[in-house]
């Protein structure tokens, strides 16, 4: 393990102008907080924070992505947070919210993936490929079992996603034995007010990128969402099996994987 994980923090893909790492040290760590903090704080409107930084306690025990452009700018970021099974996850960012407890029988290694964010002056889908890609290598060193983490929706009204929240009960549901049960003060149960899907590109377009990346590759989700104020936003725990991934999608992931 130890020497998979020393390989992979020195992988380095590249992919249509842009580079993907991990952080090196704490300037590169800065500079992800800083994007965290322009995308999570500034554009939701909340208080700045300190030094323009989006930081928390559970930065020291992730390890950071960078994708940078050819200038070398960063565009998007992300935290991965190893677990090594089921029975670890109350050390999880998600488990501040969400009881986990069905998910302690999950025997594999799981990853946790937390804080993504892409630059809002970026519109190229090769930023989502190449995160995306080097997740895939980090899963397979690793031999990951579960990714998960929570998928964010921007604001706290609820109303504005009433449809991705009526797709999300009727076709996205976790399996009974994996389903986070309540944990959070302020949630939304979406799953029990659901209504009937009556435009699918509508309530599809209601649902961030990141989890509609989650969702088609067969991942799951929490049957309720908990409101964040610290965030200005709204999550669902989210859940993908590794091993139930379609295999025509795992093969193009990793064919971004092996790019150098």
């Amino acid at each position: 393990m130890a020497e998979d994980i020393k390989r992979h923090k020195s992988r380095v893909l590249r992919r249509g102008g842009y580079t993907a790492r991990f952080a090196a040290g704490a300037h590169d760590l800065m500079k992800a907080q800083r994007l965290r903090h322009q995308c999570f704080i500034k554009d939701a409107g909340l208080a700045p924070r300190a030094n323009g930084l989006e930081q928390d306690a559970f930065d020291p025990l992730c390890d950071h992505v960078l994708v940078e452009d050819a200038a070398g700018d960063l565009v998007c970021c992300f935290r991965l947070l190893h677990i090594a099974s089921g029975a670890d996850l109350a050390t999880s960012y998600s488990a501040q919210f969400y009881d986990l407890t069905g998910l302690s029988a999950f025997g594999e290694p799981m990853l946790e993936l937390g804080r993504f964010c892409v630059s809002p002056t970026v519109n190229d889908p090769d930023v989502l490929r190449i995160a995306w890609g080097t997740l895939a290598a980090v899963v397979d060193e690793r031999a990951i079992g579960m990714l998960f983490g929570c998928s964010s929706f921007a604001g706290t009204d609820v109303a504005a996603y009433d449809q991705a929240f009526d797709i999300l009960a009727a076709q996205h549901q976790a399996p009974a034995a994996w389903m986070p049960a309540i944990k959070a003060k302020h949630v939304v149960p979406f799953a029990q007010t659901a209504g009937e899907v009556t435009d699918r590109k509508t309530a599809l377009g209601q649902v961030p990128a990141l989890l509609k990346t989650y969702l088609s590759m067969g991942g799951w989700v929490s049957d309720h969402a908990v409101i964040d104020p610290e965030l200005n936003t709204l999550h669902v725990f989210t859940g993908l099996e590794i091993a139930l991934i379609p295999p025509a999608r795992a093969k193009a992931l990793r064919a971004v994987a092996q790019q150098t």
